[in-house]
C-alpha cells in the first residue's frame, strides 16, 4: 500500500513541474498566417436580376418637404369692350378645274382663200413600257398671193412614225419621217415686162422631198449617255439629191474617283458625211457636186468656285471636202463664266464659242424656199463669238436676258437674186436650151462672204398676271462685209411682241413681229453685164392672233388671224406674201380608237 502511494505522488510531482516549463519558440518562417483572396470575374446580368420600379411609387415627405398650399383671390374690375371674337376660317386657294389629259387628237380647219388644214396625233400603248405613235399634218393654199402673174400655190404635208421601248438598264426610239413641200417661184422682177406667151410658158413649181430614218437610245446608269442617228435622203421635182447621214454620242465621266469634290467630265462626239448633186449650174448645163465628211470632238466639264459658275470646253473637227480633195482641223472655245451679283436676281456672264456649220441644200431651201437648184454648198467656219451679258429673276414673275457679242465668221451664207436669162420675150436661150422654170429672175443664189457681226439682243417675259403671260425680244444686228457690197435679204432690226392667256374654258394668243429694211438686187436681163441695182425692201409689222373655246374636255374651236393689218411686205425680194388670213376650225382630243 505504501508503494502505491510513493507511484503517486512522484506522478503527481512530475505533471506539475511539466506544466511551469515554457513551451519552446517556433521559426518566424514557419508561422502560417490567414489572409483575404478576392477573386473578380465578368458579370453577366439576368433579366430576373432587374430591379422593377413600381408604376406608382408611394412617395413619403417629411413635414419639411411638404408643399404649402396657395390661396388665389380675384379681384374683378368692370372694363367697357366692343370685342367680338370670331372663329378662325381657313382660306381656300383657287387651283382652277383640273384639265383632263388625252393622248390623241384630230383637228380640221378651213381658211381664206380655199386653204384647208388637217392635224392628227394618234399614240398607242403597246405595253405599260412600249409605245407606238403617228402624226401627220398638211396645210394647202391655192393661189393666196395677189397680183401674181404666176401661181403662188403651196401646201406642207408631214407624216411622223415612230415606236419607243423602256427598257430596264436603257430606253430607245425609232422612227421615220417623210415630208413633201411644194412652193411655187412666182416672184418675177418688177423691171422687166414679161409677155403672156412667155408667162404662161414658165414653169414655176418646185416641190421638195424628205425621207428621214431616225433613232436614239438612252442609257441609266452608263458611261454612253446617250447615242443618235439618222440617214435622210431629201430631193426636189428637177433631180437635185442629197444624202445626210448624222450621228452624235455623249459620254459621261465620273472624276469623283481622283478626287470627291471633282465633277462630271461629258464629251459629246459627232461624225456626219453630206453628199449632193444639182442637174446644172446656173449659168451652164453641167452638174454640180459637194461631199463633205466631217468628224467632231467636244469635251465639256462645269464646277462651282465661291458662287462662280464656270464651264470649260472646246470643239475641234476634222473635216475632209471630198470633192476639192481638200481636208482642214478646226478648234474653237466653249467657255462660259457667270456670277451672281444678286443671288437669283441678276448674273452677268461672260463667254466665248465657235462652231463649224455644214450648209446642205436642206438647211438652205428651210431658210428660204425659193432658191434655185443650183447652189453652191461651202461650210460655215464659225472662228468666234465673244459675248456678255446678265439675266436674271424679279419674284419669279419678271426674266430677262440681255446680250451683247462680237463675232467673226468664214462663209456666211446670204440670199441674193439669180440674174433673169430673159428679156420678157424669149423662153429659150442662144444654145436652144428652155429656160428652166426658176431661170426668169425669179430664183435666189446663196452668196458667201467673211464677215465680222456685232449683235445686241435682249428678251424679257412676265407672268405676274394670272392666266396671262406677255414678253418680247429685240436683236440688232452690224454686219461688216470682206466682199459683198450688202448683206442681201438679212434685216439689222427686228423684234417680237407676244402673249398668251389660258382659262378652263378660254385660250387666247397674240404675235407681233417687227423687221427692218433690207437690201436686195434688181439685174437687167441677160446678157446684159451691168452691175446690179441695189434696192431696199421696206421694213414691215406683222399682227397675229390666235384663240378658242373648250366646249369640254374632249372638243374644242379655235381660230387663226394672220397678217391683220393687211400689209403686201415683201420677205424676200420680189416676194409679196400672203394679205389678210383667217383660219377656223374643230379640235376633238380622245382616248384611243382601237
Amino acid at each position: 500500500m505504501k508503494k502505491h502511494l510513493v507511484l503517486l505522488a512522484v506522478l503527481v510531482t512530475l505533471i506539475a513541474n511539466s506544466q511551469e516549463k515554457k513551451a519552446p519558440e517556433k521559426a518566424k518562417d514557419t508561422i502560417i498566417k490567414t489572409e483575404v483572396v478576392n477573386v473578380v470575374t465578368s458579370y453577366v446580368p439576368k433579366i430576373t436580376d432587374a430591379f422593377k420600379i413600381k408604376q406608382k411609387p408611394i412617395i413619403q415627405h417629411t413635414k419639411e418637404t411638404q408643399k404649402k398650399e396657395l390661396e388665389y383671390h380675384i379681384f374683378s374690375v368692370p372694363v367697357a369692350s366692343t370685342f367680338i371674337p370670331k372663329s378662325g376660317t381657313m382660306k381656300k386657294v383657287d387651283l382652277g378645274k383640273r384639265e383632263r389629259l388625252y393622248p390623241n387628237y384630230l383637228s380640221l380647219g378651213l381658211g381664206n382663200k380655199i386653204t384647208p388644214f388637217l392635224e392628227a396625233y394618234i399614240r398607242r400603248n403597246e405595253s405599260y413600257n412600249s409605245e407606238l405613235g403617228a402624226h401627220l399634218k398638211f396645210l394647202l393654199s391655192i393661189d393666196p398671193v395677189e397680183n401674181t402673174k404666176l401661181s403662188s400655190t403651196f401646201y406642207n404635208a408631214n407624216l411622223n412614225l415612230f415606236y419607243a421601248q423602256q427598257e430596264r438598264y436603257f430606253d430607245w426610239k425609232a422612227g421615220l419621217n417623210a415630208e413633201r413641200n411644194k412652193n411655187n417661184w412666182y416672184g418675177l422682177p418688177t423691171n422687166i415686162s414679161f409677155t403672156d406667151a412667155t408667162i404662161s410658158a414658165i414653169e414655176e413649181e418646185q416641190a421638195y422631198n424628205s425621207f428621214k430614218i431616225f433613232g436614239n437610245i438612252n442609257f441609266d446608269d452608263s458611261y454612253l449617255e446617250e447615242a443618235n442617228g439618222s440617214l435622210n435622203y431629201f430631193s426636189d421635182v428637177l433631180s437635185s439629191s442629197e444624202f445626210l447621214i448624222d450621228a452624235d454620242a455623249t459620254f459621261k465621266f465620273p472624276l469623283d474617283n481622283f478626287h470627291r469634290q471633282l465633277n462630271d467630265l461629258y464629251i459629246n462626239t459627232t461624225l456626219s458625211y453630206l453628199g449632193g448633186k444639182f442637174e446644172n449650174s446656173y449659168e451652164a448645163r453641167n452638174q454640180l457636186k459637194h461631199s463633205f465628211f466631217t468628224v467632231g470632238l467636244h469635251p465639256t466639264y462645269k464646277f462651282v468656285v465661291q458662287d462662280l459658275a464656270i464651264q470649260l470646253g472646246a470643239k475641234a473637227y476634222f473635216s475632209l471636202d471630198l470633192e476639192n480633195k481638200d481636208n482642214n482641223f478646226f478648234i474653237y472655245p466653249d467657255v462660259e463664266i457667270s456670277y451672281p451679283i444678286v443671288k437669283d436676281f441678276a448674273n452677268v456672264f461672260i463667254g466665248a464659242s465657235g462652231d463649224l456649220e455644214t450648209n446642205s441644200y436642206q438647211s438652205l431651201a428651210d431658210k428660204n424656199p425659193y432658191i434655185s437648184p443650183t447652189q453652191q454648198i461651202l461650210q460655215t467656219n464659225k472662228k468666234y463669238n465673244a459675248f456678255a451679258g446678265i439675266r436674271g429673276k424679279l419674284d419669279a414673275q419678271f426674266s430677262y436676258n440681255f446680250k451683247a457679242s462680237y463675232a467673226e465668221i468664214e462663209n456666211n451664207p446670204f440670199f441674193s437674186l439669180n440674174q433673169s436669162k430673159s428679156n420678157g420675150n424669149n423662153i429659150a436661150g442662144t444654145d436652144a436650151f428652155t429656160f428652166f422654170g426658176y431661170e426668169f429672175g425669179n430664183s435666189f443664189k446663196t452668196e458667201y462672204d467673211d464677215i465680222k457681226l456685232i449683235s445686241f439682243f435682249g428678251e424679257a417675259a412676265f407672268n405676274g398676271i394670272k392666266n396671262l403671260t406677255v414678253g418680247m425680244n429685240a436683236q440688232f444686228n452690224k454686219f461688216t462685209l470682206a466682199n459683198l457690197q450688202e448683206p442681201w435679204n438679212a434685216p439689222k432690226i427686228k423684234g417680237e411682241l407676244f402673249g398668251t392667256y389660258k382659262t378652263y374654258k378660254w385660250f387666247a394668243g397674240a404675235n407681233f413681229f417687227f423687221v427692218g429694211e433690207r437690201k436686195g438686187k434688181e439685174y437687167e436681163a441677160l446678157p446684159s453685164v451691168t452691175p446690179p441695182n441695189t434696192i431696199s425692201l421696206k421694213s414691215y409689222f406683222d399682227v397675229n392672233f390666235n384663240g378658242g373655246y373648250h366646249f369640254n374636255d374632249s372638243f374644242s374651236v379655235f381660230l387663226n388671224l394672220n397678217n391683220v393689218l393687211n400689209n403686201d411686205y415683201q420677205r424676200f425680194t420680189n416676194f409679196n406674201v400672203q394679205g389678210f388670213q383667217a383660219l377656223g376650225g374643230l379640235t376633238w382630243k380622245f382616248d384611243s380608237l382601237f
